[in-house]
């Protein structure tokens, strides 16, 4: 038996722990994300229904990704899709509020600032595109251990018969 195949059979009994570290990985860039965005308190300028739905949208995506971690730790095929599509609605983010925040002005006491610094949109970009990395890396590796695996199954069926 050769040490592929040694790695593939113990597949079988092991879980998929680097995929779903990568997607808790990406979670934590995202609660970065949203500890940094939400705690920005400019004037009025984040007191609108944009935050609000940011804020569902976040407890959707953290759930989901959360599903996600326990899918593809247990080898669960159906995941790789939700990750890839998390994994692009993260970098979908980086073009809707923070770039538009880094753009506007509040006037506050009759002074007119920046509704969000250039060094907090920086980060925001970071820790979103380091989310979307994570998952999708996720994805392509559980992907990738699954296709491993079902080969490895099928073969072993084919030599039992």
């Amino acid at each position: 038996m050769t040490d592929l195949s040694v790695k593939n059979d113990r597949m079988r009994f092991t879980k998929d722990k680097r995929s779903s570290n990568l997607v808790l990985l990406a979670i934590v860039f995202d609660a970065l994300y949203f500890v940094s965005l939400y705690q920005t308190d400019v004037g009025n300028y984040y007191y609108t229904w944009k935050i609000g739905a940011s804020i569902v949208y976040n407890l959707l995506l953290l759930l989901s990704a959360f599903l996600c971690a326990e899918g593809v730790k247990n080898r669960k095929t159906g995941y790789t899709g939700l990750l890839i599509f998390l994994g692009v609605m993260q970098v979908v983010r980086m073009f809707y509020l923070p770039a538009q925040a880094v753009n506007a002005t509040v006037t506050v006491s009759g002074v007119e600032i920046a509704a969000m610094e250039r060094g907090q949109y920086a980060y925001l970009l970071i820790c979103l595109g380091l989310s979307a990395v994570c998952c999708i890396v996720a994805a392509v590796n559980s992907y990738v251990n699954g296709k491993h695996l079902a080969a490895h199954l099928a073969a072993m069926e084919n030599k039992t018969v």
